[in-house]
């Protein structure tokens, strides 16, 4: 989290699908200088650090959400994937979170009924140990869209494994277990379903902004377009823009603040 300046909203990062709030670093190294306030990037329900629940939908995850966030100040909600839509559920207004304002980064507008089947299927599988943590390391890469873009020994990675002894936790990190390793996602989230896109942008009580990469293939700028009359695109950019290229974001976040501060 940022040093708290108690000027202007709070801003919060969310993470998507399998991976953690680590996925936001590069960003975070840059908004000292950009965005005058206090921040934080949460692990999401079932993610990293943060507890599990007993089933995943986006308003489930939203309340769990909302438990940490304050009620007594205006919150701006920056979401990638799966976060983009917990952003566009808490600005439902339904949770008791002032939300100012919510950007949805690189959400996936449209799911086939064989991509929902094999969701499903992921979840209901028992989660995976692995013998070694470069094994661990591999498969939380591919689950978080993250392979090719961080190191095995990043944060980003550090904060989704798991080293376990004979089925039981140990801890996170480089701690060394007379096991194995897991991932701390808790697959079951991968039932969580397809979100109803133009119900949330419906229901908004707060500015609603869609981006994603120009080269996004899970969220092409005419599934976008369908929806709003004016997506932000990001040239260049693919599906983790966020980690490709943080200091992209920072003109929509800058543009964002100012109108928040100017409505008071």
């Amino acid at each position: 989290m940022g040093d708290t300046h108690d000027v202007g909203p709070l801003l919060v990062l969310l993470h998507g699908l399998g991976a953690t709030g680590a996925v936001w670093d590069g960003l975070d190294e840059l908004l000292p200088e950009h965005w005058p306030g206090d921040w934080m990037a949460p692990d999401l329900p079932g993610h990293g650090a943060a507890e599990h629940l007993p089933r995943y939908t986006f308003g489930g995850m939203a309340a769990a959400l909302a438990e940490r966030l304050p009620v007594d100040r205006p919150v701006v909600l920056l979401g990638h994937s799966l976060g983009g839509v917990l952003a566009l559920t808490l600005a439902s207004g339904w949770f008791g979170v002032p939300v100012a304002a919510a950007i949805g980064l690189g959400v996936k507008v449209r799911w086939k009924p064989e991509e929902l089947a094999k969701a499903a299927a992921l979840a209901a599988k028992p989660a995976k140990e692995f013998d070694n943590r470069a094994e661990a390391a591999d498969r939380h890469l591919k689950v978080s869209g993250l392979l090719g873009l961080v190191a095995e020994d990043s944060r980003a990675v550090r904060t989704g494994l798991v080293a376990t002894n004979g089925g039981g936790l140990v801890a996170t990190d480089y701690v060394h277990a007379d096991g194995g390793w897991r991932l701390a996602f808790d697959q079951r989230a991968f039932a969580v379903g397809a979100p109803d896109l133009p119900g949330l942008l419906a229901t908004a009580k707060c500015r609603t902004v869609l981006a994603a990469g120009e080269h996004d293939p899970m969220s092409p700028v005419e599934h976008l377009r369908a929806l709003v009359d004016d997506p932000v695109i990001l040239p260049g950019r693919g599906h983790n823009a966020h980690v490709e290229a943080p200091a992209d974001l920072l003109p929509l976040l800058s543009d964002v603040h100012a109108e928040v501060v100017a409505r008071g």
